[in-house]
């Protein structure tokens, strides 16, 4: 039984599909009974963005909710990134969703009659890591994906498109055992030892599995959620404070 009946038959696109918090986000749509386009595109191509856009009308005939989910990470201090680094990070993370939101939006405006865009931003777009864990232009372009769904949110918030992210902590997930590798492959420490640290610290005590994020998304898609726009929510087990 689906827990948002309002998401049965709902258009739904998914980027960065193929793994991780991607396939858990499209896996819980259709268990709620939407139809889900899954993509693993090049997203910092907009001529891809608008085809897979254009994809998804022409299965579904519309579009009714966007997840920007897409998402790489490189370990260094921003004093280390190399230029290639920076544009790598920055073209997937910050300009894939700003192209993957504003072609889904523009679509939503003309169908006229509002829609969902949820992006995946990250604890990194909220709080600086730090020393510890160099996540320089990751961070970056973390934040600039928090500032991409404050200012589309009030943009779009008065023709029925609500915008919004989430933000993860230690997801369960590839990408953070690149990080682990990043990090004790620089420190020396014992690969595993940054992950397990980083889990210790998560006040509800566990890791964060990818269905955590899909939980939320799914929320903020459906009916209960129509009064939020541009708010970054934080899934991350208590770990984010604000």
């Amino acid at each position: 039984m689906a827990t948002y009946p309002e998401l049965i038959d709902k258009a739904v696109v998914v980027t960065g599909a193929g793994r991780g918090i991607g396939l858990a986000i499209a896996r819980r749509f259709v268990a709620e009974g939407a139809r889900v386009l899954l993509t693993d595109i090049a997203e910092g191509d907009s001529a891809e963005v608008e085809q897979a856009i254009a994809r998804a009308v022409e299965l579904f005939g519309r579009l009714d909710c966007m997840v920007c989910n897409a998402g790489i990470c490189e370990v260094a201090p921003l004093v280390e990134a190399s230029e290639a680094s920076f544009d790598r990070q920055m073209t997937v993370n910050a300009k894939g969703a700003f192209l993957a939101a504003t072609a889904a939006a523009r679509q939503m405006l003309r169908q006229g009659d509002g829609g969902r865009i949820i992006i995946n931003a990250s604890g990194a777009g909220k709080m600086a890591p730090g020393k510890e864990a160099p996540l320089g232009v990751y961070a970056m372009s973390k934040h600039a994906v928090v500032g991409l769904t404050r200012q589309l949110g009030v943009e779009l918030a008065a023709d029925g498109i609500l915008v919004n992210c989430i933000c993860g902590g230690i997801v369960d997930t590839g990408m953070w055992d690149v990080i682990d590798r990043g990090v004790t492959g620089r420190s020396g420490a014992e690969p595993g030892s940054f992950k397990a640290e980083a889990v210790a610290s998560v006040p509800i005590g566990r890791i964060q599995r990818p269905e955590d994020m899909a939980n939320v998304v799914v929320y903020l898609a459906g009916d209960d959620a129509d009064y939020i726009a541009g708010q970054t929510l934080n899934v991350s087990g208590g770990r984010l404070p604000y």
